[in-house]
């Protein structure tokens, strides 16, 4: 579903990268540019009506990569047909929303198999697979405070509000997933903005502090410029640990050392979208629980984005995390 960068890297995947999985319809609003996706997909066919294609017999699961506003839709679509989905982050753009389809879900479902699975792709990642490995075994000892940073060269027009929904989103799951501690409060703070961006404010920092007392700063930066870079560090009790991404390959030349960064997110996480992509098919062709961010997770997420986005409004002070929306 969506055949814009994300719908059209996730049908390639899909279709290249992921045993068992058959790529048979690609829905876009675009005609056209679902054309170009299966044009490279023997087989596959285009709708220019989601709802079709979530009704086609010959669909088994939907994988929604349409623009954010359309994710709750679609869902709930899916879940009325009993289809697993797995929904690109986020999982809906508001809390509420989000609960609906958790709500929905169970309803479905009656304690079976979850059937909505979030794409939170970080979860997969080498580097944070490694990291949370390092703290989980106690490596780093006692967590005390974690450092996120995720900064890129550009972004399209947005807002204030769309850079926590939209891109903090990650943070927002992946610092509670790594150090096995749920955000209960957060606060939003910015600096001046960047004379080259006129649109919202960039950058933005938000703190989190967890259950355990993890304090965790979020670093984001959309329009940064050098390049797309991801960096995470826990810092323990008896030592660090920090994501050494994306430094593959280092010149030498005329008395200097550098190296080079992506343009954008994914030949960082190329790895992590195939792993997670196999690992969703694998559970649907097992009939075994996803081993995906579920639905109650993306609802978590949506819950922290909440609690940012009133300290945004409200002077930059904590605000706790609420249990519902």
């Amino acid at each position: 579903m969506g055949a814009g960068i994300m719908g059209a890297d996730h049908a390639r995947i899909l279709h290249r990268d992921v045993p068992n999985a058959d790529v048979v319809m690609v829905a876009d609003v675009d005609r056209d540019r679902a054309e170009a996706v299966v044009a490279d997909i023997p087989g596959a066919v285009v709708s220019g009506d989601a709802r079709a294609l979530i009704a086609s017999p010959d669909v088994d699961a939907v994988l929604v990569a349409s623009s954010d506003a359309t994710h709750v839709e679609y869902v709930l679509a899916c879940l009325d047909l009993r289809k697993p989905v797995l929904c690109e982050k986020p999982l809906a753009p508001t809390a509420a929303e989000c609960a609906r389809i958790v709500d929905a879900e169970q309803a479905v479902i009656a304690g079976g198999l979850p059937l909505v699975s979030v794409g939170f792709m970080r979860r997969f990642d080498p580097g944070y697979v490694e990291l949370r490995g390092l703290v989980d075994e106690g490596a780093v000892g006692v967590p005390l405070a974690v450092h996120s940073v995720g900064r890129g060269v550009g972004a399209p027009p947005g807002s204030d509000e769309l850079t926590v929904t939209g891109s903090a989103i990650h943070d927002f799951d992946i610092v509670p997933w790594l150090i096995s501690s749920p955000v209960v409060e957060a606060s939003w703070l910015a600096p001046r903005r960047s004379p080259e961006v006129t649109d919202r404010q960039d950058p933005q920092f938000i703190l989190l502090r967890t259950a355990d007392g993890v304090l965790v700063t979020v670093d984001v930066f959309l329009h940064a410029r050098y390049g797309y870079d991801i960096r995470c560090e826990v810092v323990g009790s008896q030592a660090s640990a920090s994501l050494t991404e994306p430094h593959r390959l280092v010149r030498d030349h005329g008395l200097t050392r550098s190296h080079g960064y992506a343009a954008d997110w994914r030949p960082r996480f190329a790895e992590a979208y195939r792993l997670q992509n196999r690992a969703w098919v694998e559970s649907l062709t097992a009939g075994t629980p996803s081993p995906l961010a579920t639905a109650r997770d993306g609802l978590q997420a949506a819950l922290v984005a909440d609690a940012v986005l009133a300290s945004m409004h409200g002077g930059g002070g904590f605000v706790p995390v609420g249990t519902t929306p």
